[in-house]
């Protein structure tokens, strides 16, 4: 009897040590999103989205998780059922970042097209709904500026009605907004037409073998640039004096990547 009781013991023992009884899931930070928050193949290219460094900002008791696809919309997000598939992943006390804009606007391309003040005011509204339905918490954000400088030096707004249209949501619903529309504006407008240039997509032929010819825009990132748009974002969550901000490092320990052993600008960059 007595050694019946000693195995009891051992079995509640066992079935209690961190193998059987995993530590709580830590809080998830979900992003939808376009090509400006997404991940990218690290080894293939030097582009980077702004989620893809994003968990640099935070202690190891918080995770992200990063739904973004290159050249997305709020409307195919959902027409290629990427929606459905976050819903069925997103948990009560789950944070989703949404941000989208800069593939809702090209009027050429129905399958990506979402008017600022119809189907892409109407898609913002049905994240924040269902996101809430699953008792989690909706952060909206303006999409990031472009890099367009006018001759003389003056940074172009290329996003329209959309950022306008987001703030109306976060406003009209209630939703924590983060404006990475006026930050990042703000930010490039400051550097100026040569300084900014670093943060975006400047890469010659020969460094790397998807990019043969290399590339450059205006509209992605490399590391520098992620680093900077994701920092927009943390520091926006402090503005908003936001509870996630117990999980933020603090500022002196957020990264700040080299920029790359390539000289910038390049000779062959086309102008922004």
């Amino acid at each position: 009897m007595r050694f019946g009781k000693w195995l009891i013991f051992l079995f509640l023992l066992a079935a209690c040590s961190p193998r059987f009884c995993p530590e709580k899931d830590k809080p998830a930070l979900r992003l939808i999103g376009d090509s400006t928050m997404a991940n990218k193949p690290a080894a293939d290219t030097p582009e980077r989205g702004w989620g893809q460094l994003f968990d640099q900002f935070f202690k190891q008791e918080i995770q992200v998780v990063n739904y973004a696809k290159n050249g997305r919309s709020s409307k195919s997000f959902i027409r290629e059922g990427r929606w459905d598939s976050v819903l069925t992943d997103l948990k009560p006390g789950d944070y989703l970042f949404i941000q989208f804009g800069h593939n809702d606007a090209k009027i050429s391309d129905s399958t990506r097209y979402a008017g600022a003040h119809t189907a892409y005011r109407d898609n913002l509204i049905r994240f924040v709904a269902e996101t809430r339905a699953k008792n989690a918490f909706p952060i909206l954000l303006t999409p990031v500026a472009r890099r367009s400088f006018s001759e003389d030096g003056v940074l172009k707004d290329g996003h329209g009605d959309y950022p306008a249209v987001v703030r109306e949501v976060a406003n009209l619903y209630q939703v924590p907004l983060i404006d990475m529309h006026a930050s990042s504006m703000q930010l490039l407008s400051g550097l100026g037409a040569e300084k900014s240039e670093p943060l975006f997509m400047r890469v010659p032929p020969g460094f790397f073998n998807a990019l043969p010819n290399g590339k450059s825009d205006n509209t992605h990132f490399m590391e520098k640039g992620a680093a900077t748009m994701a920092g927009l974002v943390a520091a926006g969550l402090k503005d908003l004096k936001h509870p996630l901000c117990k999980y933020l490092l603090p500022e002196s320990k957020w990264p700040d990547p080299p920029l790359p052993p390539w000289p910038i600008p390049l000779q062959d960059a086309p102008n922004p």
